[in-house]
């Protein structure tokens, strides 16, 4: 197994205030029967890793049909290799996941939008309040808990971008090139 060979999925909007409810045990099944090798589901919030040769691309429609056909879900979907994801995370800032008592997530950009529009829709960051930066599709973002409302990506849910983005937190994200490393390894 080459971790080129690993995809991840990162469905958006899944299991989020009583939306797109969605069993992970049976999402877990539908990769498995659509021939996705080694489909192993990570919390609830809708990330698969599997195996494939199948581009990341051409994945994201695949998966988001089936997600229609087999569950009446349409969402957004993400598929990144577990190599780039590795790529990204080994430059993510040396403030990521650092301090305590604050947010620090992982925002994906859903294509066509890249990490560079993403950023330019939503406006130039407030840098007494956050830090933000970026690799490849992934924006590494980090604000205090306690003056969050005041950040610029707080409000990014009003904003049409939004749409093209799907977040997880630091733990998860480290989580999940952990699982794809275990694969690997496997």
């Amino acid at each position: 197994m080459a971790l080129a060979d690993i995809r991840i999925a990162l469905l958006r909007g899944v299991n989020v205030g009583g939306k797109n409810s969605l069993s992970m045990i049976a999402l877990k099944e539908s990769f498995a029967t659509a021939g996705y090798s080694d489909a192993k589901t990570y919390i609830n919030s809708g990330n698969v890793l599997f195996t494939s040769m199948e581009s990341p691309l051409i994945l994201q429609s695949t998966i988001q049909q089936l997600l229609l056909d087999d569950f009446n879900i349409d969402t957004p979907v993400l598929v990144i290799t577990a190599e780039t994801l590795a790529s990204s995370l080994a430059a993510a800032p040396e403030w990521w996941g650092k301090a305590p008592e604050t947010r620090h997530n992982a925002m994906f950009v859903i294509a066509p939008e890249t990490a560079e529009s993403a950023c330019a829709a939503v406006g130039e960051i407030k840098p007494e309040y956050e830090q933000l930066a970026y690799h490849d599709q992934l924006i590494f973002w980090s604000a205090p808990i306690k003056t969050f409302s005041r950040t610029r990506w707080s409000g990014v849910s009003r904003l049409p971008i939004y749409l093209s983005l799907t977040i997880r937190n630091h733990n998860t994200t480290r989580k999940l090139l952990q699982l794809a490393l275990e694969i690997d390894r496997g």
